[in-house]
């Protein structure tokens, strides 16, 4: 037996509200469940209940068995004593508040229907599935269901990275630009080289960019410096040896400190993807775009954030993509596949996170770009995919990913709005 299950028949009433039974023979009449409570504390707050004819109004706390309350050690939580009723599956050891009374116990598992568990166990029954529990009923579930349940979970996702991004506004001392620069640094390094882009970002002054935006040269000096891309003595070319020269002076000059900056790697990239272009093409941005935040901010659509993310790597790269290395001729611009990538992991959870800070409300404006973007293409999309459930844009397959992580690779389907409609109309 598990709690979710128990929380499951508590919050959709799958027992009798009336001539119920304690087990200490008192009568019990549930007059309101209360409020399910996502976080810590009681199961459901501000709860009703008849006991023996007297009305309580407070909270509710399941456990498998009873003595889950002192494995728990909510006898020594303050956020307990309001506690009116134990539900429980089995009683094993009686409940006291801390006045010395007993709390009254429901145990449930002689209201809880056959049928309802198991159908539960089919749903959680593994061994018949390759995918997730519900891959068999999946096509079924209503439309509209479904609709409500991808986007409430894409901003659970969208919750998620607007936390990193708090996190890190909170070091830079609120300061919204060097947030966005180390939010952009780093997803401009994508898997591979997100590690080494945020170490970068950590420890190059924020001040040292505005002071140096102005001028792209200089900026790729510093970001290929640091980086160490530029320690290679066997490279004579005259781009490189310009771009280290400047470095040099610019370290000097701004007591530069790259110590603590990981290399990054090439190994298993594309050329298009390389550190020098993607360093180059940061550095173009910040050239091109003064205020770059506020930029962001005040974009409202997709065209937009396009027009602001157009850039191109220093004419240098259009025949390399490593120092002293020609290549065929090609421009190094962003593309729209990867201004994408930015938008969904950098620029709607920084909007995001400044719309509640300030108290403002653009749910809709996000909705309506996330879902101009398309879809992502991996494996977890694709087997949804397979089953029944298919990405339409950016907004879905980024709340298919949020469903896989947090809810299916979990089990936590009693938390689940499909899995709860597939047993919500099981008595």
């Amino acid at each position: 037996m598990r709690e979710d299950i128990l929380h499951f028949v508590w919050k959709y009433k799958k027992i009798p509200t009336v001539d119920l039974l304690s087990t200490k023979v008192k009568s019990i009449r549930i007059v309101d469940v209360g409020t399910y409570n996502h976080h810590t504390g009681p199961d459901f707050f501000n709860a009703k209940i008849a006991i023996d004819d007297q009305l309580w109004a407070g909270n509710v706390e399941i456990h498998v068995n009873s003595s889950d309350w002192y494995v728990h050690k909510h006898e020594e939580d303050p956020n307990y004593d309001n506690v009116i009723l134990h539900v429980v599956w089995e009683d094993d050891v009686p409940v006291f508040r801390k006045d010395g009374s007993e709390i009254p116990t429901l145990e449930l598992r002689q209201y809880v229907s056959d049928n309802l568990l198991s159908s539960y166990k089919k749903l959680l029954h593994l061994s018949n599935t390759k995918f997730i529990n519900c891959e068999k009923e999946l096509k079924n579930i209503n439309p509209f269901v479904i609709d409500n349940w991808l986007e409430r979970l894409y901003f659970e996702r969208l919750e998620k990275k607007s936390a990193q991004i708090q996190a890190l506004l909170k070091k830079s001392n609120n300061d919204w630009e060097r947030t966005l620069f180390i939010a952009l640094l780093k997803n401009f390094g994508l898997k591979i080289n997100g590690d080494s882009f945020l170490s970068l970002a950590n420890n190059l002054d924020f001040s040292i960019v505005r002071k140096l935006h102005h001028d792209v040269f200089q900026l790729e000096s510093v970001l290929y410096g640091m980086t160490r891309l530029l320690n290679d003595e066997t490279i004579v070319d005259t781009y490189f040896l310009n771009l280290e020269k400047e470095y040099c002076y610019l370290q000097k000059k701004f007591d530069m400190d790259a110590s603590a900056v990981l290399k990054p790697e090439f190994f298993k990239l594309r050329p298009s993807n390389f550190p020098t272009i993607r360093l180059s093409q940061l550095a173009n941005l910040y050239a091109k775009e003064n205020n770059l935040f506020d930029k962001v901010v005040r974009s409202k659509n997709l065209t937009e954030l396009y027009d602001l993310f157009d850039v191109s790597a220093s004419s240098y790269w259009n025949n390399h993509f490593t120092f002293g290395k020609p290549s065929k001729k090609s421009t190094k611009k962003l593309s729209k596949k990867f201004i994408d990538l930015l938008i969904i992991n950098t620029i709607l959870p920084i909007k995001f996170c400044h719309t509640q800070k300030s108290g403002k409300y653009i749910n809709e404006e996000i909705v309506s770009i996330i879902s101009g973007l398309k879809a992502e293409a991996n494996t977890i999309i694709f087997k949804y995919k397979e089953n029944g459930l298919a990405a339409t844009n950016a907004k879905d397959s980024q709340a298919m990913l949020q469903l896989y992580n947090e809810y299916c690779s979990k089990n936590k389907c009693l938390q689940c709005a499909i899995g709860g409609t597939l047993l919500n109309g099981i008595t």
